[in-house]
């Protein structure tokens, strides 16, 4: 079968984290995430999870080649718009990335340092973290750690917008080309992100806070919609606004509904878009 015969092409995301057993973050959230805004999403699983909505049992980490197999197989195929990078348990697994990305020129890479679970569990361990900030922060278009994994990262804790501010610049001093500070985790009826460049913007977005238990896998969607955004042309600021956008609405939709025991899902499909297309290159 020859090109010729297709005029058109999905836009593909491609998720390199770890798997969620439960359905509500990691892999299987970024799944629901990319089909919920109309891209076609691939995988590539650098770990497997047994845990549910209270929290993690245990981590099979998936060895580096297994996990450049998967890269290289889909990108080699199907290609890649963007990727959405979430948790890297080991150095090796890092290093494995950093080269696939320079490997394959990937491009619009959005990279949630996925460090510590809803749980409290830790995802991570420390060596990574080091080697997580030297080889993926300058290969990323955006980094999107929670207020929890900003604190590890800069080293301190963060309680205020005034700290918020202060760690973004010191990850951008890192080597991030930009970071997206979440706030969720401060006390408030208001919720307060902040989007900084290396050019020096600094974009406040700050909404009423949702009352909801079910918070689970907020961090995986938020940056899997970022990355489905840029695949589907926007520009950084514009993916951001409609990711977070599209997360308080699944948090909406779902915040009234059982699943699990603790900390459950959000609603990924309270408005499944169709898949769309673009012209084939």
């Amino acid at each position: 079968m020859t090109d010729e015969v297709f005029e058109f092409e999905y836009p593909r995301v491609l998720a390199i984290a770890g798997s969620d057993s439960g359905g509500g973050a990691g892999i299987q959230a970024d799944l629901k995430t990319f089909s919920a805004l109309g891209c076609y999403g691939m995988t590539a699983i650098t770990a497997l999870t047994a845990q549910n909505t209270c929290g993690v049992r245990t981590i099979h980490g998936v060895p580096p080649e297994m996990l450049n197999d998967q890269i290289d197989a889909v990108v080699e195929d199907i290609g890649v718009d963007a990727v959405k990078i979430g948790m890297l348990h080991s150095p090796g697994i890092v290093h494995t990335v950093a080269q696939a990305i320079d490997r394959h020129d990937l491009k619009k890479v959005v990279l949630d340092p996925v460090m510590v679970a809803t749980s409290g569990a830790k995802l991570i361990d420390n060596p990574a973290i080091a080697v997580l900030v030297k080889e993926l922060f300058s290969r990323a278009v955006v980094v999107t750690p929670n207020l929890d994994e900003a604190a590890l990262l800069v080293g301190r804790s963060l309680n205020d917008e005034q700290d918020m501010e202060w760690a973004a610049k010191e990850m951008l001093a890192m080597g991030a080309q930009s970071v997206l500070v979440k706030g969720g985790h401060l006390a408030g009826e208001v919720v307060r992100d902040l989007l900084a460049t290396q050019g020096g913007d600094m974009h406040w977005m700050r909404a009423p806070r949702i009352q909801s238990a079910n918070t689970h896998g907020t961090g995986c969607t938020l940056s899997s919609a970022i990355a489905a955004h840029l695949a589907l042309g926007a520009t950084l600021l514009q993916a951001v606004q409609a990711a977070r956008a599209f997360v308080r609405a699944a948090m909406e939709a779902g915040a009234k509904v059982r699943t699990g025991k603790c900390s459950g899902p959000l609603n990924h499909g309270y408005m499944p878009q169709a898949m769309r297309f673009k012209p084939l290159r």
